[in-house]
């Protein structure tokens, strides 16, 4: 560990401590020598006993920064895991995390345009409007339309800290398995590269920029989720401009229902939403915090959400869209041998699994969910429970997977705070079976002709060409085979006439020497079958080569 990691360690360490985290280590035996390793080396008191718990981690991980920030948001939207007070104060995070000052903003505004702000906008609010780890969003009026616009703006000299920090972090991981060899099926370093990928994408705000395109584009004319407008021409890798939006904050219960929304069928459709990136799209967004999704003010009865910040989203292969639907739906028949035999046909596991023992073992989990009314069942938890399983049959970390699960747990969480009566089995069977169905049979066979047609089109006058140069290449790789078979052939007549002169030479070999010690007075004859012997083996030998 070089000297720059032993420092941030220990500040995070002092961090944790002035903030009194400690008490989150439980108070068990097994952590006994933990405790006393922490008065004893590190003798910080809590600097902070007035606030209660929940306020002291928010305020440790906004100190320790990006890094630990973004970490703190990931956990809000995982309140089973957490006390509402604790809860709450992560949420924070999301949104309000506090803003760097607006004058560097602003000159890293007009650094990346090549002017004054004053040339492309009017009205910039150097006040920021909202604060977040990784960038902070000023308003402005764009001066060619008149428009109201965001400015999204990166922290300036983010990227030391993160990598500073992700290279310890790191480090942790690869000694994680060595203190609990347990850990190891969870694959820590790849979890951890996944995560610095994560974070180092969304630095760069022109792939935020093409993502909210893209979004915009697929739910174009939709009355479920609309995505404001990118203004391209405005953007750079550390500057995006979108078009301003009003809404209700999702978390806002109070408000929605003082605007009279609908919030069952606002539930409702957030988990069409969903669905329909993941299955209709293969393009989801990936980060669906509260912080990222509003609710349009606009027909409270007819809701539609606002998605906002586009810069970690996820995608699926086909095969991994059909095995997914598939193992849901096997999953609440409760059919756990389709379950392991999804896995292995989707080679999530290694072929070689056993299937039965792998079916056993989804089953000693998964059967007690099944305890719950199938309304209260999580989907995400379903996904965790499994991917859990897997892993302890060598499946390896499939990240679009990961991300799915988050995002999956994000919408449960926020619909079923809205309308604690959502069913999400009920809400998203008839759109998984729906699409099942028009992935078979003969309208998805005519479907993927008519996709293929312009390809085939294309290539139908090469074929002639194509079938030629087959005929040639079949006829050359027969005579190599061919020419293959008689090598193969002309070797074993070699091998077999150097087994048959081993065998001459063997017997001349072990007579002659016989003759030679029982009839010393058949002076020749033995040392002519040695040699003769001698000489089988040597031209034996040389045959086999």
């Amino acid at each position: 560990m070089t000297p720059g990691e032993i420092r941030r360690l220990y500040f995070i360490i002092k961090v944790f401590l002035s903030y009194g985290l400690d008490e989150l280590i439980p108070r068990l035996r097994i952590t006994l020598p933990l405790r006393l390793w922490r008065r004893g080396v590190f003798w910080l008191p809590n600097r902070h006993k007035d606030l209660e718990l929940g306020v002291r981690l928010r305020m440790a991980l906004e100190e320790l920064g990006p890094v630990w920030i973004k970490f703190g948001q990931m956990m809000s939207t995982r309140r089973d895991l957490f006390p509402p007070q604790i809860a709450d104060q992560l949420a924070i995070l999301q949104d309000r995390v506090a803003p760097f000052d607006g004058a560097r903003a602003k000159e890293q505004i007009e650094k990346s345009l090549g002017g004054p702000v004053e040339s492309w906008f009017d009205d910039f609010d150097i006040t920021p409007l909202a604060s977040a780890s990784i960038a902070q969003v000023h308003t402005a009026t764009l001066k060619e339309n008149g428009k109201a616009v965001v400015i999204k703006v990166i922290r300036p000299d983010i990227l030391p800290v993160i990598k500073a920090d992700m290279r310890l972090i790191y480090r942790l991981a690869r000694w994680l398995p060595r203190l609990m060899p347990a850990s190891r099926r969870l694959r820590p370093v790849e979890v951890v590269a996944d995560y610095e990928k994560t974070l180092i994408d969304e630095l760069n705000l022109l792939r935020e920029a093409a993502n909210a395109i893209q979004l915009r584009r697929n739910f174009e004319n939709s009355n479920m989720l609309y995505v404001p407008e990118v203004y391209s021409d405005y953007c750079s890798e550390g500057m995006l401009v979108m078009e301003r939006i009003y809404g209700i904050p999702i978390n806002d219960v109070v408000a929605l229902k003082q605007h009279g929304v609908n919030m069952r069928l606002l539930a409702e459709r957030g988990v069409q939403v969903f669905f329909t990136q993941v299955f209709r799209d293969s393009f989801f967004h990936a980060d669906m915090h509260p912080g990222n999704i509003f609710v349009s003010y606009e027909h409270p009865h007819d809701p539609r959400y606002i998605g906002i910040d586009c810069g970690i989203v996820g995608s699926l292969n086909k095969a991994d869209k059909r095995y997914l639907a598939e193992n849901f739906i096997a999953f609440f028949n409760r059919d756990y041998r389709k379950v392991a035999e999804l896995h292995v046909d989707s080679g999530w596991v290694p072929a070689d699994t056993n299937v039965e023992d792998f079916e056993f073992a989804i089953r000693t989990v998964c059967e007690p969910i099944f305890e719950k009314p199938l309304a209260e069942i999580s989907f995400g938890h379903v996904l965790l429970n499994l991917f859990n399983t897997a892993r302890r049959f060598n499946m390896e970390v499939q990240p679009q997977l990961v991300l799915l699960q988050k995002t999956l747990l994000y919408i449960e969480g926020v619909g079923r705070q809205l309308y604690p009566q959502l069913d999400l089995w009920k809400t998203a069977k008839p759109f998984l079976e729906e699409w099942i169905k028009d992935q078979v049979g003969i309208p998805a066979i005519i479907r993927s002709v008519k996709e293929k047609a312009p390809f085939w089109a294309e290539r139908l006058p090469e074929l002639p060409d194509l079938f030629y140069d087959s005929m040639r290449q079949h006829k050359r790789l027969q005579l190599s085979v061919d020419r293959l078979a008689n090598e193969l052939s002309e070797q074993r007549e070699r091998q077999h006439q150097s087994r048959y002169l081993f065998g001459i030479g063997a017997a001349l070999l072990l007579s002659g020497t016989a003759l030679l010690i029982t009839r010393p007075d058949l002076e020749a004859t033995p040392t002519i079958m040695i040699v003769a012997g001698f000489c089988a083996w040597l031209v034996g030998w040389r045959r086999a080569r």
